[in-house]
């Protein structure tokens, strides 16, 4: 029995709004619904402060739309905005707690994995994360460029944007609309310049902010990972999102990633926050493939002066003080800005120009890293221990 948006939104009309006046439907504060493999994803706009308040009324939601016919899943997020039914001038009401949610049942079983009680993703040969211990280093820029770096090796490559609180690869890669079904069953990735593409981008609007929680980032993760229609390929790429939390933990459990790429630029106070993502990553026994430095100089378009803005050489120096391969200096420079913000990122826009180089470098380096964690068992590590 399929199920329609129009059969969501009349049971989601039960669920009285915050303070119980009116219901969330009528108060205009459920997004565009989105259905695929009778799984219904919707989200529901709260004001920010009030989020873990409100979260017995998201958890409602789920509940009822769960329950309907023909439903096999839903996940259901809450996003903050400044406006939302006059919500903001009410003032808070004791709301009832929160149920034990149902079991859910486990997924099909893919093939073995290496890694000890890690399941692979079918017709993926391996996994990178590209991480970095703090936003604005200009992570999901190297992401996309290391990807598009590795197809220029001629490996199929995927790009999954596991930033759930900011995606970017939309943006990034100039993809517009949702993605579809194979066969009603599973979703199928997006396409562009010969990467497949999945992003939470693609189900939400693009301004507004998630609040996301630990369960409904791993829900999210795992099934934009295993229930996306790959198919073959010889390396997908993980933008993970800054920091060490959730998502990272999550990837470094579900799945045996090949190895990490941790993203830095030069000055100190970044290579703090990057040494953060390298312990986690080999307290999680995830290979690390190496470090690049982003934003690592500047040369002068008009004089051909270079500027070290940020300093220069500190995550070559972190890298050879940690033992850790150095895969590369990425400059500022205005056509990765630009091309980045048009949707054609500098290995496609200009693939025979001096950044693009920088960037094919770094993948054929990444891709011997690979290779040497393969051929040496590296990525066999041990199960995970939280201490």
């Amino acid at each position: 029995m399929s199920i329609s948006k129009e059969t969501v939104l009349e049971k989601l009309a039960t669920i009285k709004g915050p303070d119980f006046e009116g219901d969330i439907v009528s108060l205009g504060l459920v997004s565009d619904i989105f259905i695929a493999d009778s799984k219904v994803f919707f989200s529901i706009t709260v004001p920010a402060a009030r989020a873990k308040e409100l979260e017995p009324l998201r958890a409602a939601a789920e509940r009822a739309v769960k329950a309907l016919p023909g439903v096999a899943g839903a996940i259901v997020a809450l996003t903050a905005e400044k406006k939302g039914g006059g919500m903001e001038a009410a003032p808070p009401r004791p709301v009832p707690p929160r149920p034990a949610p149902a079991a859910r049942p486990a997924p099909p079983l893919a093939p073995p994995s290496t890694q000890s009680g890690k399941r692979g993703v079918p017709g993926v040969e391996a996994i990178i994360a590209v991480a970095s211990g703090k936003g604005g280093v200009g992570k999901s820029t190297t992401a996309v460029n290391l990807a598009l770096g590795l197809a220029a090796l001629g490996l199929k490559v995927g790009v999954l944007d596991a930033d759930i609180y900011g995606p970017s690869m939309p943006k990034l890669l100039g993809i517009k609309g949702k993605p579809t079904t194979v066969d009603g069953k599973i979703l199928k990735p997006m396409e562009k310049y010969g990467l497949k593409v999945m992003s939470m981008g693609f189900l939400v609007e693009e301004e507004s902010p998630m609040i996301w929680r630990g369960p409904m980032v791993m829900s999210a993760l795992t099934q934009m990972l295993r229930e996306v229609e790959w198919g073959a390929l010889d390396v997908l790429v993980v933008d993970m999102p800054p920091g060490t939390g959730d998502a990272q933990l999550t990837m470094a459990q579900q799945v045996p990633l090949a190895g990490a790429v941790i993203v830095s630029t030069p000055q100190d106070l970044a290579l703090i926050d990057a040494r953060k993502g390298l312990n986690m990553f080999r307290k999680v026994d995830v290979p690390l493939l190496g470090i690049v430095e982003n934003m690592s100089y500047f040369v002068a378009p008009d004089t051909g002066r270079r500027y070290d803005i940020f300093g220069h050489g500190g995550a070559k120096a972190e890298a050879e003080r940690l033992g850790v391969p150095f895969l590369g200096e990425v400059p500022i420079e205005m056509s990765i800005r630009e091309n980045s913000d048009a949707g054609t990122p500098v290995v496609v826009a200009d693939p025979n120009g001096p950044i693009a180089a920088v960037y094919r470098d770094v993948a054929a380096r990444v891709r011997e890293r690979m290779r040497a964690e393969s051929s040496s068992g590296a990525a066999k590590g041990p199960a995970i221990v939280f201490e």
